[in-house]
Formats: C-alpha cells, sequence, structure tokens
C-alpha cells in the first residue's frame, strides 16, 4: 500500500515538474513568434522621414534579444547609439528617406558619441536632404546634436539647458570615518586620482588641475561646433551658458539664435509635410532606427564569409563574473577570431575607464597573439577609453578616438580597506585565527597593514606600473621615458592625446571601419558580441534572475555601510581605473 502510495506521490511530482518545463519553453517560444512576426510587417515607404527620437538611455550597442526585454518589461523602443550611426549613414543614399526629424525628449549618451552622431548628420546633410531638430526643452546633450540641422524648432514656452560643462567627484572619506572604514591605498602616478574618493574630501590640485584642462578642451570642442552649425561666436555660445539662457523667453531664444523658429511639434510636423508635397489631413511616415535597421538585413553579415569583426569592450574590466569586459569571457573569443581565416581585421570598441590590472595584461595578450596574425587590429575610443582602458588599446594598429573623447591615465593603484573600526569597534564582531606563517591572514577587513606589507603591496604596484607603461611604449613605439613623462595618471582629452601621440587619428567607429575596409578590401562587417548568448543564458544571466540572491539579515542603518564596504571589498586588489565622475 505505501508502495502504491510513494509511486502515485513521485509520479505526481515528475508529471508537475515536467508540465511546468513544457509551459515555460511553450511561454517563451510564444513570445519569440511574437515578436517576430510583429517586425515582419515593417515595409520602407517613398517620403519616409528616418525618426531620431533623443529619449532615455542611449545603450553603446544593440539590446539583448527582444524577448528578454519583453520579460523584463524594459523599453522596446531604446536605441543603440552604433545602430543612430548606420541608420544615418544609409539613410543619406536611400532614395526612400527624404529626411530626419529629431525629437529631443531627453537622452542619456557620453559626450563623444555625441560628437559622433553630430558628425553623422553633418554628413547626411551633404546629401541635400534635409534635417529638422523639435524639442519641448532642450538639454545641452541634445542641443549639441540638434545644433547640426537645418532647422532647430523650440516649443514657444520652452528652453534650451546650456550651461558648460562641469565634472563632478563624489567623495567618501567622511562617510568611511563615520562607519569605521579605512581605505589603505597603494599607488603609481601623482595624477591618479581614482584614490581620492576614498582618502580625501575634495579635489587634490593635481587633479583639479587635469580635470579643468579636458574640460575646457572638451568645452570649446563642443562649443566651437555649436558656434559653427548656429552661424554664431564661440563667445556666444559662452554667453548663453554665462547668462542662465534656459532662464530667458523663447523670444530671447530665437533673438540669440539658438532656434529658429518657435513652433509646437503638430507644427513642425506641417513643416515636414509642405517638404514632402502632403496634404495637411495626410500621416506622416516615420520610420524609427531600429525599424530601419531591420530592413537593412547586410548590417550583420554571415560569419562564414571574409569580414572585419567589431568586438565591443564596454564598462569595468573585471577578472570574471558577470557585467563590464569580463578578462575570462573577452579573452578566449579574441583567440577565437586569431584563428577564424574569415575574420580579415579586428576593430575594439573601447568604452571603458579601466579596472583590474591582472584582466587587462590578460586582454592586451590575447590582442598581441591576434596581431601576430597578421592581421590588422584597430581600436575605436568611445567616451572613455583610459587607464585599463587605455591599456588594452594601446598595442593596436591605429586608434582612433574623437576630440571629445577621455583617454590616457596611465597608472595603477591598490586598495585594500580596513573594516575594524566598523566591524570590531562598532558592530562588535571580532575574529581570531590560527595560520602556520606570518601573512596567512592578509588581507584582512579586520586589521591594518603591516609596514612590511604596506612596502611589498607598493613594490607589487610599482612592477604593474612598469608593465604597462613597458605595453604603451612597445605599442606606441617610442621610450618608456617617453611614456612616463605624458603617464603619472594623467587624463588627457582627445585633442591633447593625439597631439602627445597616445592616438593616431581623429573619428569614430565609422572611421575606423572605413579606413580598415580600404586596408583589407572587405566591403562588409560584422558586428561580433563579445558573449555568444542564447535566449536562455540571458533568461539564466539576466537580472531579475541573477539578483535573486539570498540576502543576509536586515541590520538596518548599518545595511548601506555594509554594502560600501562590500563594494571596495569586492574590486580586485591592483586596478588600472581612472576617476569614476559625472560630467554634464
Amino acid at each position: 500500500m505505501m508502495k502504491k502510495f510513494l509511486t502515485a506521490m513521485l509520479g505526481s511530482i515528475a508529471g508537475f515538474w515536467i508540465s511546468l518545463i513544457v509551459l515555460g519553453i511553450t511561454f517563451i517560444v510564444f513570445i519569440i513568434i511574437a515578436s517576430s512576426t510583429s517586425e515582419s510587417g515593417i515595409t520602407l515607404e517613398k517620403n519616409s522621414i528616418l525618426h531620431l527620437k533623443l529619449s532615455g538611455d542611449i545603450l553603446e550597442r544593440e539590446k539583448p534579444l527582444k524577448t528578454i526585454y519583453d520579460l523584463q518589461s524594459y523599453d522596446e523602443n531604446a536605441i543603440s547609439y552604433n545602430d543612430i550611426l548606420f541608420a544615418i549613414e544609409n539613410a543619406k543614399n536611400d532614395d526612400n528617406i527624404e529626411g530626419i526629424f529629431i525629437e529631443c525628449i531627453g537622452s542619456s549618451l557620453g559626450i563623444a558619441s555625441r560628437q559622433e552622431i553630430y558628425d553623422a548628420i553633418t554628413d547626411f546633410k551633404e546629401s541635400g536632404k534635409w534635417v529638422y531638430a523639435y524639442a519641448d526643452n532642450y538639454s545641452q546633450g541634445d542641443y549639441y546634436i540638434a545644433s547640426a540641422s537645418d532647422s532647430v524648432f523650440l516649443n514657444p514656452v520652452g528652453s534650451a539647458q546650456i550651461m558648460g560643462l562641469t565634472a563632478t567627484t563624489l567623495f567618501y572619506k567622511g562617510l568611511m570615518d563615520k562607519i569605521g572604514v579605512d581605505a589603505q591605498i597603494v599607488k603609481v602616478g601623482t595624477y591618479k586620482s581614482a584614490v581620492e574618493p576614498f582618502i580625501l574630501t575634495e579635489m587634490s590640485e593635481a587633479s583639479r588641475e587635469q580635470q579643468q584642462l579636458y574640460l575646457g578642451n572638451i568645452w570649446n570642442e563642443i562649443s566651437s561646433q555649436i558656434a559653427k552649425s548656429r552661424n554664431v561666436s564661440i563667445q556666444d555660445v559662452n554667453m548663453w551658458a554665462d547668462s542662465l539662457i534656459f532662464t530667458n523667453s523663447g523670444e530671447n531664444h530665437i533673438n540669440y539664435k539658438i532656434a529658429d523658429k518657435l513652433s509646437y511639434r503638430h507644427e513642425v510636423e506641417d513643416l515636414m509635410r509642405k517638404e514632402l508635397g502632403l496634404f495637411s489631413s495626410e500621416k506622416l511616415n516615420y520610420i524609427g532606427i531600429n525599424e530601419y535597421c531591420n530592413l537593412k538585413s547586410n548590417y550583420i553579415n554571415d560569419v562564414n564569409s571574409k569580414h572585419i569583426a567589431i568586438l565591443y569592450a564596454t564598462g569595468d574590466i573585471v577578472d570574471s563574473g558577470e557585467g563590464g569586459i569580463v578578462g575570462t569571457e573577452i579573452v578566449p573569443q579574441i583567440l577565437e577570431l586569431a584563428n577564424d581565416d574569415n575574420v580579415k581585421g579586428l576593430i575594439l570598441r573601447v568604452n571603458s575607464g579601466g579596472g583590474s590590472a591582472f584582466a587587462s595584461e590578460q586582454i592586451w595578450e590575447a590582442l598581441e597573439q591576434f596581431k601576430k596574425t597578421g592581421k590588422p587590429f584597430y581600436v575605436s575610443m568611445g567616451d572613455v577609453a583610459a587607464s585599463g582602458g587605455y591599456y588594452i588599446s594601446c598595442g593596436a594598429d591605429k586608434i582612433f578616438a574623437n576630440p571629445t573623447t577621455l583617454t590616457g591615465s596611465i597608472g595603477i593603484f591598490g586598495i585594500i580597506p580596513n573594516a575594524k573600526g566598523l566591524l570590531s569597534d562598532n558592530l562588535g564582531i571580532t575574529t581570531d585565527n590560527v595560520s602556520t606563517n606570518n601573512h596567512g591572514a592578509f588581507p584582512s577587513l579586520f586589521e591594518p597593514m603591516t609596514d612590511f606589507q604596506k612596502q611589498q603591496m607598493q613594490k607589487s604596484v610599482e612592477r604593474g606600473y612598469e608593465i604597462f607603461t613597458k605595453r604603451c611604449a612597445d605599442g606606441r613605439k617610442c621610450s618608456v621615458d617617453d611614456i612616463k613623462k605624458i603617464a603619472e595618471g594623467r587624463v588627457w582629452d582627445g585633442k591633447s592625446a593625439k597631439e602627445i601621440g597616445l592616438i593616431d587619428e581623429f573619428g569614430g567607429l565609422n572611421e575606423a571601419i572605413n579606413a580598415m575596409k580600404a586596408e583589407t578590401d572587405i566591403e562588409y562587417t560584422i558586428d561580433y558580441p563579445i558573449y555568444k548568448s542564447t535566449i536562455f543564458n540571458q533568461l539564466l544571466s539576466s537580472s531579475q534572475f541573477s539578483n535573486a540572491k539570498i540576502l543576509p539579515p536586515n541590520v538596518g542603518e548599518f545595511q548601506e555601510y555594509f554594502n560600501i564596504v562590500n563594494r571596495i571589498k569586492n574590486m580586485s586588489h591592483i586596478q588600472c581605473k581612472m576617476e569614476d565622475i559625472v560630467i554634464k
């Protein structure tokens, strides 16, 4: 009797789990079919308008599978920077596209990436097609792109927030002192200011000097392009910023040539209808960036044909784990590209402020292996390619960057937190240990470094700096002494970087691609993802699934303190990383 009961119960449990798995697979397949069906109906008609909507976060590259976005309720209309460039470039010679409508709602994107879009729009206008821009209110970044338009329209009660650039650094020293955490630092480089938030309460003079220089150079670049597009002087643009022009009336925006006309959105649409010869009752045929890219099937080509690989290196450089530039993931992929006979060249798109010194070295070495095949290797720098981001770039045959790119920061540091004041003194948590040797418990959150340990860590950092500067010298074909003169952890804007030899050419990803096409005689390119991820892998690694971890018991007001300590603790001890700053 008991045997029959157990058999029936186990059978029911097995049936339940089998049904659940089948139901899950059916649900996923249904979403995939629904997604592909909805996109298959897109067509491109005559008199179409490419609709560039600058809204929310603009990604560095294409988003994950649409199914994952559906499951996680992401904005399916999110667009990527590389799709924007591709769409504008192709629309220039597309007979079905009559013009571009830039709608500025408020977007998040780096300055160098905005400059590439600005340049792409300027190039598009050479076709003779029109570009209109409209906003209820322009953010400074959106206005920079919009200024390249033929006509800039502003809502009658709107404004443009043009205020110049500011770099803001958050400092944690005061908070860490209060909670009893000491960040023990070893570093090389006078300008290596990434450690300052943990040991100071304000910028050092060296940090202020370098930020003032590169920020001023970047603003000069932006303001000169805006001035040229709006047919005003750079002094005029600075006057807009210094007078808080956004507090002025719409009429003043016209008088100062910030905008061409005060119009409501529907009035701008009426003007576009006139451009297209349409009646006021006829509907405008907008096509978005994502839809237009989906129609251009040659954007991503067959991996079995000869092609140039474009590999993205975006985010913090980490040894292993998830997110950013993961050394254990990207290294084998670079080696795979080196051994692929169909790959005739590699462009590494770098947008990173660096991170782990160890992972940076591993990626550099893998790229050296790629170069040994005789295939060309270029780097296209995005908004930032500094410290570890420059480490992995320095060996390229050619480095492309924009004048507004942040790069350099050739320096290294180590950070080891000592949380004895928080854990032992404040919370009463103590430890005791038994070791066979003097430093068995090193590093420890509960004890400060001894003089000997500090000395040894400093030697390790200095050795890492020597390796870093040697890599840069070899890559840039100069002496180590020449590199050290411009190193010391100093951050440079792209314009200065070209003058001192850290980069080769001004230009974005398109310029790098076109240069390599000319060298390899390969017409098409393929965007080669960093991770060959299936839908199931994305499901397992997506935030709603991977973040479902067992949390420690609630420790009330101390929870945020533990989070800060955990962030520092989880950093690799030796870092090639520039400071975290917010530029707006």
